[in-house]
């Protein structure tokens, strides 16, 4: 058994190294094309380049951002990196801004 010492640890090394990450990626690369399937219009996205706009049109391989109001541009599908979650409420942000002291 000893013998055989050295081919077992090379093939649990190629699980660790190769096997496992293979999956993750195909795994995340499954939840980014269902996200991107699952596009509305109005959601708010980044891309991967970084630029954050809102879905305005889909079609069969594109997404039309509009960036800025009256600003649309044409990304293709997998460009688009996630969606943003909306953001706080002005209230909570107002709450946060105050002094904790209480000082104006």
């Amino acid at each position: 058994m000893e013998q055989f010492f050295p081919f077992i640890l090379l093939a649990v090394m190629l699980v660790v190294l190769i096997v496992l990450p293979a999956r993750q990626r195909k795994r995340m690369q499954e939840q980014a094309a269902a996200m991107q399937a699952a596009l509305t219009i109005g959601t708010p996205v980044t891309t991967t380049a970084g630029l954050h706009g809102t879905v305005a049109g889909l079609g069969e391989s594109t997404v039309d951002l509009e960036v800025a109001p009256g600003v649309v541009v044409t990304f293709v599908r997998q460009a688009i990196l996630e969606v943003r979650r909306p953001a706080e409420s002005t209230a909570v942000a107002e709450d946060l801004s105050k002094p904790a002291d209480g000082a104006v």
